[in-house]
């Protein structure tokens, strides 16, 4: 680090994941901020010479802008800790707990936080059961209107909303698409809220909670990507108390799973005013039409200021 304070910090984006473009659109926002706010960047894939160059040029910090498997399944985070390089984000245990949502779930759920109803199965077990007796049993079990999804991943890639009974099967080929085990979950109908989550090492706090609000109904890879097909309420249009409810569930949620720095909680807020976990994001967007970003400049925080204090608050950890 100089004495006029500019640190040196690699920006990773890209991998191959199937969320790769969503990344480099991350990064290159990072990338752009903190050059912004006077630091050198090199912004970086991981690819097969990210370890040989971090070892040799040993920059003051690493911040990873990965969607997807590339960096939030924990393996990059892992090697990146082993390197001694300090990086911003969640550590690798953390990161496995997240990525894998049927764990994220129960882990919420185990500390009294809603949760909606669910069944896992793994492609295995839907070719070796019989997938007319699979979704026959999930149909008696979950009736009504179900949401179907990757155990892991994000962006919406490979989520479905069944509303008619024949479109289950479809909607489970969809999942294990991206996933060799898919969630099939009872769709909780209300206000769908994203709540960033900071810590810049005074504690974690919830930027102004997002309400999501897709012009086709529902929040799509396209919708979150492409500018107009989603409307977007920071904060959400609910009463202060509800409000306050979100985020202290966000916060828990947060807590539980051992996040750390930076996360994203989604949930849904039912009629009744109860705020339901969906998921949570280790390495949420980044982009211009990302979540994050939006909730941050509702709170009147600059993103050059807030990934600076995220960078400078992983060099202090060490």
């Amino acid at each position: 680090m100089s004495e006029s304070g500019a640190l040196t910090v690699v920006v990773l984006a890209g991998g191959i994941s199937h969320e790769r473009d969503v990344s480099l659109r991350s990064g290159r926002r990072v990338a752009d901020a903190l050059t912004a706010a006077g630091h050198r960047v090199v912004l970086r894939d991981p690819d097969a010479s990210l370890l040989p160059y971090l070892a040799e040029h040993r920059p003051d910090a690493v911040f990873p802008a990965l969607h997807g498997s590339s960096g939030e399944d924990g393996a990059l985070l892992e090697l990146l800790s082993a390197l001694g390089i300090p990086t911003v984000g969640s550590t690798a245990e953390a990161a496995r707990l997240a990525w894998s949502k049927p764990a994220a779930s129960s882990i919420v759920q185990a500390a009294g936080l809603p949760v909606p109803e669910s069944i896992v199965l793994s492609h295995e077990s839907f070719r070796e059961l019989g997938a007319a007796s699979v979704l026959e049993v999930i149909r008696r079990a979950l009736p009504g209107e179900l949401v179907v999804k990757p155990a892991s991943g994000g962006s919406a890639q490979g989520v479905t909303v069944v509303t008619d009974p024949d479109a289950l099967p479809r909607a489970m080929v969809e999942a294990f698409t991206y996933a060799d085990v898919a969630i099939v979950e009872r769709r909780v109908v209300g206000t769908e809220l994203a709540v960033s989550i900071v810590d810049t090492g005074d504690g974690p706090r919830a930027l102004p909670p997002v309400e999501i609000v897709p012009t086709a109904g529902v929040y799509s890879f396209d919708a979150r990507y492409n500018a107009g097909e989603t409307t977007f309420y920071v904060p959400a249009r609910l009463s202060p108390e509800v409000l306050g409810e979100v985020e202290a569930v966000a916060i828990r949620a947060h807590l539980e799973l051992g996040l750390r720095d930076v996360s994203r909680v989604d949930l849904i807020v039912d009629a009744s005013g109860t705020p339901w976990f969906l998921e949570a994001n280790v390495l949420p967007g980044l982009t211009e039409t990302s979540l994050l970003p939006l909730a941050a400049e509702a709170a009147g925080i600059e993103t050059s200021e807030l990934y600076s204090e995220l960078v400078r608050a992983a060099i202090t950890r060490g």
